[in-house]
């Protein structure tokens, strides 16, 4: 059964990780995919012929959504080529992690920027498209950290945090006009990111985490099917960790 049928999806930061999963199941169950890349300039091109073999319509644009222009232009892009907007997943993120008393002002700055002002930029410009329409899907992608902070991570967390703190704003904001707006908060997940750890290290964190074991990419995307599906129509303003039960 294909849950998202004719429904068109904006995924930003798909080029890898735990974006490029929820662009292939997207693809699988039926949506028509945009989704946005930066710097994998050859990964984006790569991952938009591999979508196509779903038979759906897919398109990759090299955008930054930290920028506002730059946010707003896609947008009527992705409407412009696809004639609809019914999905968007804030994927895009980047970590700079350092103890605060080593934490530059750049490193700061970046952070928030491209994993929170991201999220405003985005959501404004889409959310035109989708009150016209009455209809619309939010999927925000926050993380635990996020919730419960992390040492040596204190812009990471406070743009984590400022993401559930804008998304419940707008569930409460845009639910009159059948915008619902969800929070995914995931744990310790497997990704390129992960593989250059130290094999020990991350033994030791599993241990520690109530399934014993690390998430796949295929955890977190399944959630966002859900998400993105009329099977979650009534769920609004919520914060869906997908940690083993580390929260």
């Amino acid at each position: 059964m294909k849950l998202l049928e004719g429904k068109t999806a904006l995924i930003t930061g798909a080029s890898k990780g735990i974006g490029r999963k929820i662009a292939e199941k997207f693809a699988e169950h039926g949506a028509n995919v945009a989704f946005t890349y930066l710097s994998s300039v050859e990964k984006g091109l790569a991952l938009e012929q591999e979508l196509q073999q779903a038979g759906t319509k897919v398109k990759g644009y090299r955008s930054d959504a930290s920028k506002f222009d730059q946010a707003e232009q896609l947008i009527t892009d992705v409407v412009a080529d696809f004639g609809a907007l019914d999905i968007v997943v804030n994927n895009a993120g980047i970590t700079k992690d350092g103890l605060l008393m080593r934490m530059t002002e750049q490193q700061w700055d970046d952070v928030l920027e491209v994993n929170l002002k991201s999220i405003f930029n985005v959501t404004k410009a889409a959310s035109k498209i989708m009150m016209k329409n009455r209809k619309g899907v939010f999927i925000n992608m926050s993380s635990v950290v996020g919730v419960q902070g992390n040492a040596g991570q204190g812009n990471y967390a406070a743009s984590k945090a400022g993401i559930i703190g804008f998304s419940k704003s707008m569930a409460k904001e845009l639910g009159s006009r059948n915008i619902r707006t969800n929070v995914v908060a995931p744990g310790f997940i497997k990704t390129e990111m992960t593989e250059v750890l130290d094999p020990k290290v991350v033994a030791g964190w599993e241990q520690s985490i109530p399934m014993k074991r690390a998430g796949e990419t295929d955890d977190v995307a399944n959630v966002c099917v859900f998400l993105a599906s009329d099977l979650s129509a009534y769920v609004t303003g919520q914060v869906v960790a997908v940690d083993g039960g580390m929260l």
